[in-house]
């Protein structure tokens, strides 16, 4: 995020708690088997638990996970627990503190460590941690990270940097590539790769049976765009069928107008039609989307 922040949207601008659950009712009619509650940070939408207890009862047999900084986890891991999340994934760029201070501008690793043993506690597992590599920043960590793993049972996922900062200021030239994440924890701790599966993410256990698991997602140097199954939905409606697309698609101005179900299942087929067969990260026509990370979601 930008050191200034970014602005708040009108609270009339975002979608209701039943607005959203209706766009999840459709979803589910189209097939949908898993939901993804993020930001942004979810964990500030107030009632946030209330909201999950909805898309629960919207979706019995859903697998609902979240994703969030883990700043306010401990004190909601047990409610969303208990309204239906299953599992949590957390944001975490570094295990030291100077440099944790540094790249998110809040002195809160310890708040995080704190959510994460809550989440634990309250059954939100496996757990996950998102980790995005940037060289010259935090790539001297990757040992460190494999070794807390090893620790703690979680899952850890490096994450190539990708140009979805707010600054516009992304550099190629810092893309720590996955296969060089690899080899540098290999060296240290072998990793044995596991079998194919539906994530973005690919995952490797270690070799000597040590508990915990590495993850990586290339999405810059390997980009797995032709196997993509993700969509997102904005806090105000509007639909992305990409996570760089430079269009959206606005359910909530048709939703408040009186579309039906129908129209916009119509609407949401129609904009899946139109998802790109990659992002074009590598191509000198690449353009970034107006959008940040911070304000897409993962």
């Amino acid at each position: 995020m930008p050191a200034e922040g970014l602005a708040w949207l009108p609270k009339d601008e975002i979608l209701t708690f039943e607005e959203l659950t209706r766009v999840l009712r459709l979803f589910v009619r189209l097939g949908v088997e898993s939901i993804k509650v993020t930001g942004g940070e979810p964990t500030v939408r107030a009632d946030l638990p209330t909201l999950v207890g909805m898309f629960r009862e919207a979706g019995p047999d859903l697998d609902i996970s979240l994703t969030t900084n883990g700043v306010l986890l401990e004190r909601l891991a047990a409610p969303l627990a208990t309204a239906g999340v299953n599992r949590a994934t957390v944001s975490c760029d570094s295990l030291l503190r100077h440099r944790f201070v540094e790249m998110t501008r809040r002195d809160a690793l310890e708040k995080v460590l704190r959510g994460l043993r809550a989440a634990e506690d309250a059954g939100l597992t496996p757990i996950k941690i998102n980790c995005v590599v940037i060289g010259g920043t935090n790539d001297d960590e990757l040992v460190g990270f494999a070794r807390w793993a090893r620790d703690t049972g979680y899952e850890v996922r490096f994450i190539e940097y990708m140009p979805l900062d707010a600054q516009h200021a992304w550099e190629r030239q810092k893309v720590v590539p996955a296969r060089t994440v690899l080899d540098r924890i290999g060296a240290e701790f072998p990793l044995v790769a596991d079998g194919e599966g539906a994530e973005p993410a690919t995952t490797y256990g270690f070799a000597d049976g040590a508990p915990g698991r590495i993850g990586v997602i290339p999405s810059v140097t390997e980009p797995f765009c032709d196997s993509c199954n993700r969509m997102r939905l904005t806090a105000e409606g509007q639909f992305r069928n990409c996570l760089f697309a430079l269009e959206e698609t606005d359910l909530r101005g048709p939703m408040r107008s009186g579309a039906s179900d129908d129209d916009l299942e119509a609407l949401l087929r129609e904009a899946m039609w139109q998802k790109w067969a990659g992002h074009r990260i590598d191509h000198e026509d690449f353009q970034q989307p107006a959008r940040s990370m911070s304000m897409i979601g993962g």
